[in-house]
């Protein structure tokens, strides 16, 4: 699929619960003062989601711990 037609979240799911986990995670979560303030605690939110914060998808690892199992995988 190339696009999401508009008012059709179900187009792109996977996207749209993305969204929502960031809304509710961190959006509604912080007090933004400026757009530098808003920015640190997005990318802050961003590293931890990515970094270190396990994902069921993944086997409850990190990606971080994913990648490496990939990694050491691809070696062998």
């Amino acid at each position: 699929m190339d696009f999401s037609r508009p008012g059709k979240p179900t187009d792109n799911a996977l996207v749209e619960s993305f969204n929502g986990r960031l809304r509710d995670e961190c959006l509604n979560a912080n007090w933004f003062l400026s757009l530098a303030d808003a920015r640190s605690k997005i990318e802050t939110w961003r590293r931890h989601y990515n970094e270190s914060r396990p994902h069921t998808a993944l086997g409850w690892r990190t990606p971080q711990e994913f990648a490496l199992a990939a990694a050491l995988q691809a070696a062998e």
